[in-house]
């Protein structure tokens, strides 16, 4: 077992070193298209009626290159994951080569889906907007709070030890209640929240064309609000010293969401920021699309190849090998960028 892990160890610094995927540790799935919420800072709803998803025939066809890569980790994203009507089934499939799989869900299912999610996944990440009234206002579904609570309610009282955490995007409607939202997450009997600013000048989250600047303004913290995000954050990072495991972020990505924020407002560089996702994960779309990231363009498709010639295609690799991220504009305004060690187990 301890070979296997060094051996593996290598295969990822060989990886980083010659841009060729020799271990990929974690692949992000995302079996739905559609979601359940209509969040103000999100146009992945827009596109519903135009439904895609992943099915058995698909995760089966990837089994050989998670072997070849030795993949740890498979995180279900969306959309809601869970719209999938086979979504157990595609779960079942990879807890039967020993992948961790971790779903991102809205938590409006979570209730009717407590058993099986106990049953066929590691741990749930649920998206927390602020207080009752505030999450329900930018998700835009009235009783979305309560019937997340309820789900996690659920959950936690069949296995108390299973691990749901949350995940918070700061932005205009929820910076202000901050510290409740920390609040929020601990009455919910969460295990530990994360937060990151909003993404609001990239081609993600089902946006073919960019978002204008009035439709920026309407999630962006306002340039006349900055000192306020300041003060607030400065709070925040005092909580984070106070409870340092619940809260994800170091101190420093928290105070990089105010920098984010300054910078869009050309007041500052965008955060510096170390990743290696196109290096150590994938991304495959409910229509079989592969991407290096959320952020970045397709290299092909599960449909018309293997992962693996996909990844390691010359297309693939160039982009890997002459990917500056320091000069990418993409990647300069990214706000959720992956850094991940060779020696990390994402599956631990």
């Amino acid at each position: 077992m301890l070979t296997q892990s060094l051996y593996h160890t290598f295969k990822r610094y060989r990886t980083l070193q010659s841009h060729t995927i020799s271990a990929l540790p974690i692949v992000i799935l995302m079996p739905h298209s559609a979601c359940n919420c209509r969040c103000i800072m999100c146009d992945i709803w827009k596109d519903n009626k135009n439904l895609k998803q992943l099915n058995e025939s698909d995760i089966q066809s990837l089994l050989d290159s998670f072997k070849l890569f030795g993949t740890k980790q498979i995180l279900m994203s969306g959309g809601e994951a869970m719209l999938n009507p086979n979504f157990f089934t595609l779960c079942s499939i990879l807890k039967q080569q020993g992948l961790k799989v971790s779903v991102l869900s809205t938590g409006l299912s979570l209730k009717k889906n407590a058993s099986a999610l106990i049953a066929f996944t590691d741990e749930v990440i649920v998206s927390l907007d602020g207080d009752e009234q505030i999450h329900d206002f930018i998700r835009n579904v009235p009783g979305a709070f309560s019937k997340m609570a309820e789900g996690i309610a659920a959950i936690k009282n069949i296995k108390p030890e299973y691990k749901i955490t949350a995940r918070t995007v700061i932005h205009r409607h929820n910076f202000k209640i901050w510290s409740k939202i920390i609040e929020a997450a601990k009455d919910l009997r969460l295990d530990q929240i994360s937060f990151l600013p909003a993404d609001v000048s990239s081609h993600a989250f089902n946006r073919e064309v960019l978002w204008s600047s009035d439709r920026q303004d309407e999630v962006v913290i306002a340039k006349k609000d900055l000192q306020l995000l300041e003060e607030i954050a400065d709070d925040i990072v005092s909580l984070k010293k106070q409870t340092p495991n619940f809260i994800a972020e170091s101190e420093q990505k928290l105070l990089n969401i105010v920098q984010y924020y300054h910078a869009v407002h050309k007041l500052a560089d965008f955060p510096y920021k170390k990743c290696n996702a196109p290096w150590v994960s994938a991304v495959i779309e409910a229509d079989g699309s592969v991407k290096p990231c959320f952020f970045h363009a397709s290299f092909g498709n599960i449909r018309t190849d293997t992962l693996s010639s996909i990844l390691n295609s010359d297309k693939a690799k160039s982009f890997r090998k002459n990917l500056n991220m320091n000069l990418n504009e993409t990647c300069k305004r990214c706000v959720c960028y992956l850094n991940l060690s060779p020696r990390t187990n994402p599956a631990a």
